[in-house]
Parts: structure tokens; C-alpha cells; sequence
């Protein structure tokens, strides 16, 4: 029976599901008096050697008092985790509090002996590693800040547990035992470890997914027709590699085969293992599946079936019990409600979806939440992917439907070293996790480039999304400054994946338009100064123009160092002599090969018989039922889609490798919209190989800031600071607010007009006057008493009396733009910096620029660059620039602040008045709660169900 000390409440929420080193999931959780019957049967299927490393000496079996030892824990001085797999621990970890002397001891001392044990079945696969970190944060919640534990010298695993966790540690040897302490205080390193930890689980995860040995389709019906025999054919008819099995438990027991592929009642029957289940079962017989398949040993699922959290509270509790189901068998889910995956490698063959069309082999991984876009995608892609040669086309496509376990950050760890991925498509109906999206998206995006349709900030019904205060456009600037490539429609996904997948990046936005047709060149040049980039006049070739013609203009153009990239214009030519046929493709083909390192697009016109060339070769148009018009091999737009040239790296490389195609587009606007994208990341990629440092101030003073945090914390959870409180903190950081006194009478408005010297401004604080100069409620330049008491009985006859209006008096600053500068943390995304000129018109118009906090110097740059209103500050329309470096310091300074101290959950600096020379900060408030948990700090979780 558990002592009095025993019985703390059970703490559920250090239970968690994690993903280890193999893919597969385990549920760490804590110990209890329940356990000890797993305890034993866990014990039993340990090895000699593992318990001799645990214990020391030989130890075949547990004595009861042992079982009570480790199944009776307080949960505060004593601590036991276990990992489980299907309900069975198949690894555990504990830690005692010890004293300085060694002994067992209570708060205050904060250092615990820790020891684990790990079936070995189960060594190898991360398990020890995963249980540190879960057991780590577990004792930092508990006040204990240091580890140390004892290990023989020839229990080599678990001292590299210990060493490659990236913690700050000691190791000494006596008495033939290595002993190791260490802080348990997260560093750089420890998170990078962690972080790479995590990306190796993940992708792997993943991988078992879309590379399976052999897949089981389970809900095949014995007539054609429906979901399951769909999938089936699917697999069958696109050449799977592996062993493929159709199940269904009403076959009958005679019944050996379907279509030719082996047949069987149940899972279970399969003699062999099988890697993935295709589950396209009524709802309610899914956990029957689930659980065979646990049984079985099945990798994971893709689960077609409908009826969960789309469905409303019964399906969406019905979804939870899904992923709680088939976690405790170790195995990870798309879906349910997913439209499927598709991967187009030579070595698997796997087309488990419901496509209408296969899309061809390539190097793009497509990545969709919604199975209605996810056709339309694959169809996209099918029907622009390349004509014949099937350069352009998907490497591996994943379907989530409601993503209630494998999520788009899942997919994004898998294809960030991919070798067979060169560009990623994904389209987001919602993002569960924005701060570990950007930080995957951060990563990938230096690497690959990275396209995103996001949805529109309301989430699907089946989706589980964390709640975030952030608008919607927000959350879009900060993806931006992740380096992803935000487009607002799937033709845009489709028409810059295309370009980005087919041709180098661009290293400026100077562009040459060159082509047939004036007009068409025209729309083009217009299309591109409206995106942004510098074209050049464009060159009429007229429409008599030869193949000839095209190949010495296109190649002028790609050897002038003032080009960044080529847009071809075509349309049907005229004449005997213009360009047709392969003819024109190949002139193109060859001057591009000459300067392989700068994109090249063309711009067609569907014009008559053209048009239906087109539709086949590069159009979005949806195919005719009866299937794609026949075209002749040789005609020029055809042969267009199959333009190659050579590839030579490109500075940054450019994505893909092999042959490289010229894309077309219909319209000039498609054309530069997917080009001014790809030169926007081109840039991103250039600075973020210098990313900028976040910059160290001698005035700053982060301990005394704490220290006053800490103070007026105690004053309430949630507080918004008065302003001398403000003041003071905000000074901590060299941040000094032009100073305001009260005026609740007239003649005390004098008294401090007085104290601060003439000229000065009279204010409205209250909050339905407070920043609202266009309502009245500010008088500036007061030059005397008569003035000021003049103002201010204007203002109280206006207004009301002077406790309605909470009139200040402040000293006049230098005359400049006013602007405004906020920082936030939020739940979901972090802390986040914004800045925007003060007034109505920027508030109007949304515009308000924003980086995520700690914020670099080059950062802060871009930031003040970012917004339409940003040339008010360098000197629009003859008035004088103001002083941008004091601002960028003073949102450094703000982003400092937010970032060491996360109790400061709110900074509003409104208006802050940049001069010519420094600036002002008329008016701040701070509010100061308890920070957000945040889980990127914490220990590796799958997303809790």
C-alpha cells in the first residue's frame, strides 16, 4: 500500500506518444502502483548483461520489495517512466532526489540520481534517448536541475545516450564505475540534438510509410466498384513492387485470390509481414482493423474511411480513439478521411490513392490536406508535367484528409533530405503548429525550395488546430519570412512548382522580354513592373520572325549581364519564313543550353488549332472524358514542353538535377507571377546564407529586469503595467519614453507644462481618444500658459470633464513620421514583432510588416523596408529621410526584451516619431502574465489525442 507520500495526483500530462529513431511510435508515461505485473513480465525479457549494466552484479529477477520500489513513486522526489508499445513497457527510467551527500533528499536539493533499462528487443531504436529528454523536463518541472548517474565502463550504449544528449556535463571515474553529471538547462546544443533527433524520427516515420515491402488493402469488395477495390487496382495496375494482399473477412474460407492477388479474411491469416494497411472500411469496423493489424505487426495505416471528425463531436471522439488505438501498437496514420499517397520511385511503385491519373515520375513532392485538391493537383501536374518525356513530375504525393496523426510537418522532415525531392508543393487548409512549421519550413526553404498554398485561417471541421490570436495575413508575412513561397491559388502552385522545378533561379529581377508579338511583349513588360521586377523594353522579333530570329535574341539576352531571366512570347506566326514546328523549339532549346545558369519561360497565345495542342502539352485546362486530342510530334508548342538544357550550378544551386525543361504558360500575368516568386526566394536564399546576429547592447540590463518582473508578478497573473512601471522596465533595455505628466486640472497642466519646459502637447488619454489625433483630442506646440489653458478647455468642452478625458501634458518631441511598434506572444506561433506607421490609413490598409522574435539585424532591416508606406521614410516626394537606424535599433531592443523575458507577453510603443536625427517614444504599455508552454523547449511529443 502507498505511504502517505506516496499519493500525489497522478500527473497526465507527462504522459506522451513519441516517434523513435526507426519510425515507429512508442507511449512514455509514468509509473504506478497498477505497473507491477508489466513490471515483471518487462523484466523478464531482459537480458544477463543489460541487468548486470543496470545493477551492477547479477540480478535474474525482482524481489518484491524491488516491484514496491519501483511501481510506488510520489511523483516529486521519486520519479519512474515507462515506454510502452501495445500496452507492455518495453523501457523504463527513474530518478531519486539525492542530497550533497548522496543520500535521498527533498526540495531544496536539486540533483537526482537517474538510471534507465531498456528490453533488448527494443535497444537501438532511440527508446533510452527519448525517455531522457521526457524524463529531464519532468524533473525540471520538480525543481531539480542536475543529473547524475553511474554507469560501468563497458555500457557503452548508455554512456552515449548520456554524452550525445548535448547537455553541460562532468565525467569522472572511480571504483571502476564512470560517473557522469550534467545540467539539465536546455543549451543551443542540446536543442540541436533534439532537433535533429526529431527529423530523423519523423522522416523515417514517414518513409515506412510511402516505402512499404508490402501493403494490405483491407475493405477490398468482392464486386467492382467502391473505395477499396479502387485502391486495390490502383496498386495493381501502376506495378507496385511488393507483395500486395486484398482482404476482406467477408470472403469465403475457400477463397484464395482476387484479380489475381492473394486474398485472406484478416490480416492475421497473411502469412508474412505486411508494412502498410490501406483501411477502407465502414467507420465502426476500423478499431476491429486496427487492432488486427497491431496484432500483425503492421508498420501504419492509410485510412480512407470517412465518418470522423468531419462529422461532427461523435466522429471527431470516434478519431481520437483511432489514434489512441493504433499509437499503442506502435504504428502512425494518414488520415482518416485521406484521399491516399502516391510514390513514383522505380524501387516502389506505390499509387494507394483514389488519383483519377497517375501522376508521371518526378522530382516535386505534393502534399495536400483536401482529397478534392489533391485531384485537382495530380491532375494538374499529369496534364503540365512534361509531354512525353516526363521530366516534371511528382517524386511522392500524400493525401491527409483530416491529418489527425501525419501531418504536413511530418511530410516537410521526410522530403528535406530526400534525395528524389527537389521541390515541394503543399496545400494548407490549416496549420496545426505554426512555430514548428516556420522552423521546418526555415530549414527546408535553404535547401529546396518550398510552395504553399495556405487556406483561409478557418479551419476544416475534421482538423484539430491550436488556437491563435494572430490574423490570418500574419501568419502568411511570417511563413514569407521562413522562405516560403506563398501563393494564394493551386494554378499558382502549379504554374511556380513548374518553373521552379524546370530551371535555375534567377539572381536578380532584371528581365528581357523577347518575342513575336508587340502587344503580347507589351502585357508582359506591364505584368512585371506590377510584380515588382526591372524588364527591359521588350524586343519585337515581329510576327515574321524565323526560328533563327528567336535563337540569336534569346541568346543576346542570356549573355547581357544586365538579364536575370528570359520570357519568350509566342504566338502562331505568319509567313513562310516565321517559326514553326520543332524548329522553334530547338532554337530555343540551343541558346538556353548556352547559358544554362538563367531561367527561361515562354508566354503562348491559344489561337485557334493551338489551342488544342496546348491543352495537352502545358494548358490547366481539364481533358475531354474521351481523352487527351491527338498532336502532332513535331508541332512547336509541343515540342516546347520537351525543351531541355543542360544544368551547371547556379548561385544559389538551383533546385533539381538532370535535364531541365522550358515551361510554358498561357497567359504573360501566370508567367510573372511564378517568376517574380521565384526571385523573391532567390533572395531569401542569399541572405539567409548570412542570416545577421542579434545584437548585444552594453546598456542593457536583463538581470534587473527580472528582478522587476518578478516584483510586479506578484501583484496578479495577468497585469498591464502603469505607466511609471512601464517606463522603468522599458529603461532596462535603453528604451527611454519621452515623458508625460497628468493633468487633471487646468492649472496643474500648467504646473507641468512648467516642470517640462514650453513648447508642449496636451493629450486625451482615454481609450476612446488614446492615438486618435484625427478625433481632436491632441493639442501640439503650446508655447505658454495662455495656450495650454485655452487647449484644455477646449478639450473638456469637446470632450467631457477631465476624468472622462485623462489629459496628460507632454514635452513637444522633433517633428517626424509617426510609426508604431508591437510585440506579442502568441500560443501557437511565438513572439512576434510588428511595425507600421502610425494613423488611420495604415490601419486601413493592413499595413503592418512582421518577423518572428529573436529578431537579427538584417531582420530589423527588412522589417522597416517591408511595408507600402516604408518611402515616407527615405525621403518621398523631396521631404527629408529619417534617422531608420535608430528605429531598427529600437526594434532590436523591443525584440530583445520579449525574447529573454517571455513573462512579457505584450509591448505596444504608439507613436514612436523617427526624425532626422533619433527619435521619440511618446507613449508604450507593457503587459506582463505567466508565459505560454512552449513545447519546442520541451521534450520530443507527438501532437496528444
Amino acid at each position: 500500500m502507498q505511504s502517505a507520500s506516496d499519493r500525489h495526483e497522478y500527473p497526465a500530462h507527462w504522459e506522451a506518444d513519441v516517434v523513435l529513431r526507426d519510425g515507429g511510435t512508442a507511449r512514455i508515461r509514468p509509473i504506478t502502483v497498477d505497473d507491477a505485473d508489466r513490471l515483471v513480465s518487462f523484466y523478464e525479457q531482459v537480458s544477463d548483461e543489460s541487468k548486470y549494466y543496470r545493477f551492477f552484479a547479477p540480478y535474474p529477477r525482482l524481489s518484491a520489495k524491488d516491484v514496491h520500489r519501483f511501481t510506488h513513486h510520489d511523483f516529486v522526489d521519486r520519479v519512474g517512466l515507462a515506454a510502452t508499445v501495445g500496452g507492455e513497457f518495453i523501457a523504463t527510467v527513474r530518478y531519486d532526489r539525492i542530497g550533497a551527500d548522496g543520500m535521498p533528499a527533498t526540495a531544496p536539493a536539486d540533483e537526482a540520481e537517474v538510471a534507465f533499462l531498456v528490453q533488448d528487443a527494443h535497444q537501438g531504436r532511440g527508446v533510452a534517448s527519448a525517455l531522457l529528454e521526457h524524463i529531464g523536463a519532468v524533473a525540471r518541472e520538480r525543481g531539480i536541475r542536475r543529473f547524475a548517474a553511474e554507469v560501468l565502463p563497458a555500457n557503452v550504449k548508455m554512456i552515449k545516450v548520456f554524452t550525445d544528449a548535448g547537455y553541460t556535463q562532468k565525467r569522472s571515474f572511480e571504483d571502476g564505475v564512470v560517473r557522469l553529471e550534467f545540467d539539465l538547462e536546455p543549451t543551443d546544443r542540446s536543442l540541436a540534438v533534439q532537433y535533429a533527433r526529431e527529423q530523423r524520427a519523423e522522416s523515417r516515420s514517414v518513409q515506412r510509410l510511402l516505402t512499404p515491402g508490402s501493403v494490405a488493402v483491407v475493405g477490398v469488395g468482392r464486386a467492382p466498384g467502391g473505395v477499396g477495390r479502387s485502391v486495390l487496382g490502383n496498386i495493381r495496375d501502376y506495378g507496385f513492387t511488393g507483395r500486395l494482399y486484398a482482404v476482406n473477412k467477408a470472403f469465403p474460407e475457400e477463397q484464395k485470390e482476387l484479380d489475381g492477388i492473394p486474398a485472406h479474411r484478416s490480416v492475421r491469416d497473411i502469412d508474412g509481414p505486411v508494412d502498410l494497411a490501406v483501411v477502407a472500411v465502414p467507420a465502426e469496423h476500423v478499431p476491429e482493423v486496427v487492432a488486427e493489424c497491431g496484432a500483425h505487426g503492421v508498420q501504419g495505416l492509410v485510412v480512407l474511411s470517412a465518418g470522423y471528425a468531419e462529422s461532427g463531436p461523435e466522429g471527431r471522439e470516434r478519431q481520437r480513439e483511432l489514434v489512441r488505438h493504433a499509437r499503442a501498437y506502435g504504428m502512425r496514420i494518414i488520415g482518416p478521411n485521406a484521399f491516399g499517397i502516391i510514390n513514383t520511385s522505380p524501387d516502389v511503385r506505390l499509387n494507394a490513392s483514389l488519383a483519377p491519373e497517375t501522376p508521371r515520375p518526378g522530382r516535386i513532392g505534393l502534399f495536400a490536406q483536401s482529397g478534392a485538391i489533391g485531384i485537382a493537383l495530380v491532375s494538374r501536374l499529369h496534364r503540365r508535367g512534361g509531354g512525353v518525356t516526363g521530366v516534371t513530375g511528382v517524386s511522392t504525393f500524400v493525401a491527409s484528409g483530416n491529418r489527425a496523426d501525419v501531418s504536413g510537418n511530418d511530410v516537410l522532415q521526410y522530403w528535406y533530405d530526400d534525395p528524389d525531392t527537389d521541390v515541394v508543393l503543399m496545400y494548407l487548409e490549416s496549420i496545426g503548429n505554426p512555430r514548428k512549421f516556420t522552423r521546418l519550413a526555415r530549414r527546408t526553404a535553404a535547401a529546396k525550395p518550398l510552395v504553399v498554398v495556405q487556406g483561409s485561417g478557418t479551419a476544416p471541421q475534421g482538423h484539430a488546430v491550436r488556437a491563435t490570436r494572430l490574423p490570418h495575413a500574419t501568419v502568411s508575412a511570417l511563413l514569407r519570412q521562413a522562405g516560403v513561397i506563398r501563393v494564394d491559388t493551386i494554378t499558382e502552385l502549379v504554374d511556380t512548382g513548374l518553373l521552379l522545378a524546370r530551371q535555375p533561379l534567377p539572381t536578380g529581377p532584371k528581365v528581357a522580354i523577347l518575342g513575336n508579338s508587340e502587344s503580347l511583349g507589351l502585357l508582359t513588360y506591364d505584368a512585371c513592373v506590377a510584380e515588382g521586377l526591372t524588364p527591359s523594353p521588350p524586343l519585337d522579333l515581329t510576327t515574321a520572325a524565323a526560328p533563327e530570329d528567336f535563337h540569336a535574341a534569346l541568346a543576346r539576352a542570356l549573355d547581357d549581364d544586365h538579364c536575370d531571366a528570359v520570357i519568350v512570347t509566342a504566338i502562331p506566326g505568319v509567313g513562310e519564313g516565321s517559326a514553326g514546328d520543332a524548329a522553334l523549339a530547338e532554337a530555343l532549346r540551343s541558346a538556353a543550353e548556352q547559358v544554362p545558369g538563367k531561367p527561361v519561360l515562354v508566354v503562348h497565345v491559344e489561337l485557334g488549332g493551338l489551342a488544342e495542342a496546348l491543352s495537352a502539352a502545358t494548358s490547366t485546362a481539364p481533358q475531354a472524358a474521351a481523352g487527351p486530342p491527338k498532336i502532332r510530334a513535331d508541332h512547336p508548342f509541343r515540342a516546347l514542353d520537351r525543351l531541355r538544357a543542360t544544368p551547371v550550378p547556379a548561385e544559389p544551386s538551383a533546385p533539381g538535377n538532370g535535364d531541365r525543361l522550358i515551361p510554358a504558360y498561357p497567359a504573360a500575368e501566370r508567367a510573372v507571377r511564378a517568376l517574380a516568386d521565384v526571385v523573391q526566394y532567390g533572395q531569401w536564399r542569399r541572405e539567409s546564407a548570412e542570416p545577421g546576429k542579434v545584437p548585444a547592447y552594453e546598456n542593457i540590463d536583463e538581470k534587473a529586469a527580472a528582478a522587476l518582473i518578478d516584483g510586479l508578478l506578484t501583484r496578479g497573473q495577468g497585469l498591464t503595467l502603469g505607466t511609471e512601471d512601464t517606463c522603468e522596465l522599458l529603461t532596462t533595455y535603453g528604451i527611454q519614453v519621452h515623458r508625460a505628466l497628468p493633468a487633471a486640472t487646468s492649472d496643474a497642466a500648467v504646473q507641468a507644462a512648467a516642470t517640462l519646459g514650453y513648447p508642449v502637447a496636451l493629450k486625451a488619454t482615454a481609450p476612446h481618444l488614446r492615438h486618435r489625433a484625427d478625433l481632436g483630442g491632441v493639442r501640439l506646440d503650446l508655447a505658454d500658459e495662455e495656450q495650454l489653458r485655452r487647449a484644455y478647455a477646449e478639450l473638456t468642452e469637446l470632450f467631457g470633464a477631465p476624468d472622462e478625458l485623462r489629459p496628460v501634458v507632454q514635452g513637444m518631441a522633433p517633428r517626424g513620421v509617426d510609426t508604431v511598434i508591437r510585440a506579442v506572444i502568441d500560443p501557437a506561433a511565438g513572439a512576434v514583432l510588428s511595425f507600421g506607421l502610425a494613423g488611420a490609413a495604415s490601419q486601413l490598409l493592413d499595413d503592418t510588416a512582421h518577423r518572428l522574435i529573436p529578431v537579427t539585424d538584417r531582420e530589423a532591416t527588412s522589417l522597416v523596408r517591408s511595408i507600402r508606406t516604408a518611402p515616407l521614410l527615405f525621403g518621398w516626394r523631396g521631404s527629408t529621410p529619417v534617422d531608420t537606424p535608430a528605429l531598427e535599433e529600437l526594434l532590436l531592443r523591443v525584440s530583445r526584451l520579449v525574447d529573454d523575458h517571455p513573462e512579457v507577453v505584450a509591448v505596444t510603443l504608439e507613436p514612436v516619431v523617427v526624425a532626422p536625427r533619433g527619435l521619440s517614444v511618446l507613449g508604450a504599455s507593457v503587459r506582463l502574465a505567466p508565459p505560454p508552454a512552449r513545447d519546442d523547449l520541451g521534450p520530443r511529443t507527438l501532437p496528444a489525442y
